[in-house]
């Protein structure tokens, strides 16, 4: 191929470019480099080649364009589809009827005069590149020129595109001649491949070519193409993460005072949302292109751009956007030793920094005083030192100012700054200063009243310990924090454990001295785990050093135990993540044990820390296998019996049984009856947190030794009795209660856990104690349902359904004689009901093939449901009876609301009384508040059963059942509070907040149960009207915990329901959307039910609305007092706020006003109709909104024909006012559909 082209270049140069493009350019490019390079300048190829090239590039351009015009639309071809099948031509027929001409393929031709281009590039860039520049440069720039001319309609063959481009930046590079007609095309179209791209590589070659970019006239419209590149430049991440592309956005602002200002707009739009290193690189550009710029320009980036700046960090709306400005005025800031940059800022930031310290605006100061000390020191750098100084002391003086702002937020700021500013510039601060600040810091910040101003503090004072300079003076002061070690802050305590462990490293501190050991001791043994963590960091050079031998680092830490036995527990806890080795804690594990065993004078507190060191050891320890078997091989038979023996309390007892669960030892037999003992003696443990740990360590243990068979045997037993005496005392049903059998599984111990379980089931107790051990057990059993080892154990047991059958009956004494007597607990329900609950999902989970028998049904299936009715039944039964009066509570409340919300006011003083004839079995008396809060309780528990069923999906069939059970908890509740009230009997303060504790959470469960109820509703299955009962009473309830205890209450339960205000809303207007997806018939009416119970929060909703219209025109009398009631106010905002996104439920939800104004219509209660309609008309519509819906329309078509009668019936002065106020609300509604739609009409009488 190189001879053939050898040749053709010997014969001229036409023949050598018409052989260069019948070849692939990337097949002849090697040897178009060495056959152009060997052209000496003295040959005549030099001065024709030239020529010849331009005119084959003129020629291949034209034929392309021409292609161009004659199909400027070519329909492209599919590269998938399959090229026609060609005819097969007949020999014969060919000789007799010569083959036409076919027609040609443009798309063929366009193909090939692009790769011609791509030759004749190729030849133009190695002819001006030649080594000893044989062609001139002149010769070749007219086939240059038509290549960069017809850049943009060679774009579809990027290889050729790429070539002229290079081409064209080599001609800029190498000054040639007529380099400036070569930029036009190909310096946008670098930028363009720069810019989608993304390569290092093409920034580079764009900088390089930076100076071409002044060419361009930026002030001609033409040239809005290159600015949208340009500007895209300055939002690129790779242009402001590399260096040459931040000099190149730099170098823009010097090309043009209109690309300036457009390039500053770009970067202050993108200064809200820019991310960290986009704002930093911004700085850096506008300092670069500050330092080059002159005249107008440098004048535009400073009086326009960088005071922007300054203002804009001072008056920022937020505290991050604030912070974005400062980021950007980092590129000056940081820069500040530059000449010129301090003048500058110091011009630019004094006239309004100083002021700004000191407006109203706490948000203002706040950012000033940011940007105050990132300009700290601010000083003109031409002033005199007197000036200096004075301009210096101005700024001290106003951050001592801001350390005792009134808004703690400015006043972190200042603390953290103060301490960077003494931090870098200590040496030069006058020692008064220094002296001032210090001590405001210890004796003023330290005691702060915002935990936040406390914690910078901290953080401050660890700041300034990197500078030397600081040592003497803070080890002086230090112990002035002490007292923030027992700060009630978490975070606080934190950064004082961090400071000590800071100081402890340094020379001449002794954190002893800043906080006593006793305090360190104490915090170690009670805080939180981080806290605890670097205490014991702290303590372990004094207490477990590694520089010492073992036997000594071990005796230090047993002085430790047996000087503060928890503490000492904490700090072997904590031991192995401060660096301690697994070999020095074995040993110290043997340590501990031999002090227990030894006989000498240590107390019970003292044993009991070391047993529970060497059980928080074991636990550390045993989680390696080397470790563990050593353990085992330690702790043998006897040695065990030794600790128990020595082990003098319950938590001793408990640390045991921890360690042997953890270890798991051979030999525990002389250990299950001591756990069985701690497990059946078990009253009053549901409120016994200690007892609990050391029941949880007792279960450990059993469930390690395979022992939990004969543990709930026991158990079952003694709830057996329990259950007995209930029977007997109360007169429950009793089912029949099996017999275990003997064939049951046996445990390691079996026999002697029954021994020892004999032993205590013989004695006898008084109903009360066998309760409070059945409530005991029954806290057990919901403990064990947790783990799932111990779940499997229970569920598998052959005593499940006994348990069942004990707990169901101690359960319904609990929920039925709840208000009689004051132990009654509510774990005997929550262990029945989960167990209920596990033993059904089990069934669902694991025996899917055996769940038919001859009912066709297994205890797993039925006792759900049976347990669902069961405490149903339990919860009418509790409440059902004192339902009565309900149907007279509207009157009573709306009559006496007034007098209660006074009294509710005089009675906060009063001794709570007591309800003399229901003592309780102990002899004490039970009031009427603890029974509520009892009752509460107990129905909190159910609450809780009936949502964990409904949510499982156990119990569709009884929803209805769920919905009107809950209705009519709350309605017993209402009942109580109303009963408190009218007997003048108040609550303890420890009552009020257990029933509010519960209300909160039975609201949730509610508001839940009614979730489930509408998402399971279709149009064949609508939701049961009990579901807007629910809702109705829920509001209720909210008012009446606003009337009777106070708004702050009823807060607590708008707050619970606010997650679930969507289901409350859909939840009151269910029957109305169901009516009308599904017609009439449907569904029980709504204006019924409400005529039926009437719900008191639409009372007290007109009340309210009626004091907001008194209020416009107040009476002379004075003598009333609106009821405010803000918590139901709140509710009703998020309401109409949530309202105002789906019109079609706002009109929905509007229906159930319309309902109670025509209830009041009928019963005469023309306040009602009125505050009604006023709500309407003003709160959920706006007074200007007349678009209501057919629903609403439909009412009001009902409605206002009544209004207009009841105005010329009605005879008192101010029944009559009302309705004329609800005719003036309602009149242009009214009018606009009578006239305007005519959706509504006048009805003829």
């Amino acid at each position: 191929m190189e001879k053939r082209l050898r040749s053709s270049l010997q014969s001229s140069a036409e023949e050598f470019l018409s052989s260069a493009t019948k070849l692939s350019l990337k097949s002849v490019k090697p040897s178009l480099k060495t056959l152009i390079h060997k052209i000496k300048p003295s040959s005549d190829l030099a001065s024709s080649l030239p020529i010849s090239l331009s005119h084959s590039i003129s020629d291949t351009i034209r034929c392309f364009q021409s292609i161009l015009q004659s199909n400027p639309n070519p329909k492209p071809r599919s590269p998938r589809s399959p090229p026609a099948k060609r005819l097969r031509r007949s020999k014969r027929r060919s000789k007799t009827r010569p083959e036409p001409e076919p027609d040609p393929n443009p798309e063929v031709d366009k193909h090939r005069l692009l790769s011609n281009l791509q030759v004749l590039a190729c030849i133009a860039q190695l002819c001006a590149g030649h080594p000893e520049n044989a062609f001139p440069p002149l010769d070749l720039l007219p086939g240059v020129q038509l290549l960069h001319d017809n850049l943009i309609i060679l774009e579809s063959d990027s290889a050729l595109v790429s070539a002229i481009a290079n081409l064209c930046e080599q001609w800029w590079k190498e000054e040639y001649p007529g380099r400036e007609s070569l930029i036009s095309q190909s310096l946008p179209f670098l930028l363009s491949r720069s810019l989608t791209l993304n390569k290092k590589a093409d920034v580079h070659r764009v900088y390089a070519l930076r100076e071409a970019f002044t060419c361009f006239d930026f002030e001609d419209e033409s040239i809005e193409d290159l600015k949208l590149l340009l500007i895209r430049c300055v939002i690129s991440p790779l242009f402001l993460k590399t260096e040459e592309g931040r000099k190149f956005l730099a170098f823009l602002f010097g090309l043009s005072s209109q690309l300036l200002k457009e390039v500053l707009a770009m970067i202050r739009s993108q200064i809200p949302f820019g991310r960290k290193s986009m704002l930093e690189a911004y700085g850096d550009v506008l300092f670069r292109a500050w330092k080059v710029a002159e005249g107008d320009l440098r004048s535009e980036i400073e009086n326009g751009f960088l005071q922007f700046l300054i203002e804009g960090a001072i008056h920022a709306s937020s505290g991050p956007f604030a912070a974005s400005i400062r980021r950007v005025l980092a590129g000056f800031i940081n820069q500040r030793t530059t000449g010129g940059v301090e003048k500058l800022l110091f011009h630019l930031s004094e006239p309004v920094i100083f002021r700004s310290l000191q407006v109203a605006n706490s948000n203002v100061r706040q950012n000033a005083l940011h940007l105050l000390l990132d300009l700290f020191p601010l000083e003109d750098p031409d002033s005199t030192k007197e000036v200096k100084d004075s301009l210096l002391d101005k700024q001290f003086f106003l951050l001592g100012k801001l350390l005792i702002d009134d808004c703690p937020d400015v006043r972190v700021v200042a603390v953290e700054g103060s301490c960077r500013i003494l931090h870098l510039f200590w040496e030069v601060i006058p020692l008064p200063t220094i002296t001032k600040l210090i001590t405001k810091f210890f004796d003023d910040m330290s005691h702060d009243t915002s935990h936040e101003v406390r914690l910078s503090t901290l953080n401050g004072i660890m700041y300034l310990f990197g500078n030397p300079q600081c040592h003497q003076i803070l080890n002086v002061l230090l112990p002035r924090l002490g007292h923030l070690m027992m700060d009630n802050v978490l975070s606080i305590r934190v950064a004082m454990a961090d400071l000590l462990l800071l100081i402890r490293d340094i020379q001449n501190f002794q954190f002893h001295k800043v906080v006593k050991l006793d305090v360190l001791l104490s915090t170690l043994e009670n805080d939180h785990p981080q806290v605890a963590q670097r205490i014991t960091g702290l303590l372990m050079p004094s207490y477990f050093p590694s520089k010492v031998p073992v036997e000594t680092a071990c005796h230090r830490c047993a002085t430790l135990v047996k000087r503060s036995p928890m503490a000492g527990a904490r700090f072997c806890e904590f031991a192995v993540s401060q660096g301690a080795s697994l070999k020095s804690l074995m040993e110290l594990v043997r340590v501990l044990i031999a002090l227990v065993m030894l006989p000498n004078n240590l107390d019970e507190q003292q044993v009991e820390g070391l047993l529970s060191s060497s059980s928080n050891l074991c636990n550390t320890l045993a989680g390696e296998p080397v470790f563990k078997n050593t353990l085992k091989e330690f702790f043998d038979g006897e040695k065990l019996k030794c600790l128990i023996a020595a082990a003098p309390t319950g938590p001793a007892q408990s640390s045991v049984f921890n360690i042997v669960s953890t270890v798991s030892p051979d030999d525990v037999a002389g250990l299950l009856d001591e756990c069985m003992q701690l497990v059946t003696n078990c009253s009053g443990l549901s409120k016994n947190v200690e007892k609990q740990a050391e029941v949880r360590s007792a279960h450990n243990l059993l469930l390690s030794c395979d022992a939990i068979d004969g543990m709930l045997e026991a158990l079952t037993a003694l709830l057996q009795k329990a259950a007995y005496r209930c029977h007997i005392k109360f007169g429950s049903e009793l089912p029949k209660l099996s017999v275990f059998s003997s064939k049951r599984k046996k445990s390691k111990s079996s026999g002697k856990i029954s021994t020892c379980w004999k032993n205590v089931s013989g004695k006898k107790t008084s109903f009360e104690e066998d309760y409070s051990v059945a409530a005991g057990i029954a806290w057990q059993i919901r403990d064990l349902l947790v783990s799932v080892n111990t779940r499997k154990s229970i569920l598998g047991s052959q005593t499940l359904e006994s348990l069942l059958l004990c707990l169901k009956v101690i359960s319904e004494v609990s929920i039925v004689q709840c208000v009689h007597c004051e132990y009654m607990d509510t774990f005997p329900i929550s262990a029945y009901t989960a167990l209920a609950l596990h033993a059904s999902l089990q069934d669902v989970s694991s025996n899917k093939n055996d769940r038919t028998d001859s009912s066709g049904s297994t205890l797993e299936q039925t006792e759900l449901e049976q347990a669902l009715d069961h405490v149903l039944n339990c919860s009418e039964k509790l409440f059902g009876a004192g339902d009565s009066g309900q149907s007279s509570r509207v009157s009573s409340e709306s009559k006496h609301a007034s007098n209660k919300s006074a009294s509710r006011r005089e009675k906060r003083h009063r001794e709570p009384q007591t309800d003399a004839s229901s003592p309780s079995d102990s002899g004490n008396v039970y009031t009427v508040p603890k029974k509520l809060t009892n009752k509460v309780k107990m129905l909190t528990a159910v609450q809780r059963f009936l949502v964990d069923a409904a949510t499982i999906g156990f119990a569709p069939q009884n929803q209805e059942r769920c919905l009107r059970s809950t209705s009519g908890y709350i309605r017993c509740v209402i009942s109580t509070l109303d009963q408190q009230t009218r007997e003048q009997i108040d609550f303890e303060e420890e009552d009020l907040k257990d029933v509010i504790l519960c209300l909160k959470s039975s609201f949730t469960y509610a508001a839940k149960l009614l979730n489930l109820a509408l998402k399971d509703a279709t149009e064949a299955s609508p939701p049961p009207a009990e579901a807007s009962d629910l809702a109705n009473d829920m509001l209720d309830l909210i008012i009446s915990i606003e009337l009777y205890l106070g708004s702050t209450y009823a807060a607590h339960l708008v707050a619970a329901v606010k997650p679930w205000v969507p289901d409350l809303i859909l939840a009151l207007g269910s029957g109305h959307i169901m009516k009308q997806i599904v017609g009439e018939e449907s569904q029980t009416n709504p204006a019924d039910r409400i005529r039926v119970h009437f719900p008191s929060w639409l009372l007290i909703l007109a009340k309210t609305e009626l004091s907001e219209a008194s209020e416009v025109q107040p009476e002379d009398d004075g003598n009333s007092e609106p009821e405010e009631f803000p918590a139901l106010k709140k509710l009703l905002s998020m309401i109409v706020t949530l309202l105002k996104e789906n019109l079609s439920i706002r009109d929905v939800f509007g229906a159930i006003f319309m309902i109670g104004a025509v209830v009041g219509l009928e019963k005469k209660n023309f306040g009602l109709v009125f505050g009604l309609l006023r709500f309407v008309c003003l709160k959920v519509f706006k007074h200007h909104e007349k678009d209501w819906g057919d629903l609403m329309l439909a009412f009001l078509q009902d409605i206002y024909p009544q209004i207009e009668r009841e105005i010329e019936e009605e005879s008192d002065d101010d029944g009559k006012e009302n309705l004329r106020n609800a005719e003036k609300l309602l009149e242009p509604i009214w009018m606009y559909h009578l006239l305007e739609t005519g959706r509504v009409s006048v009805m003829d009488e």
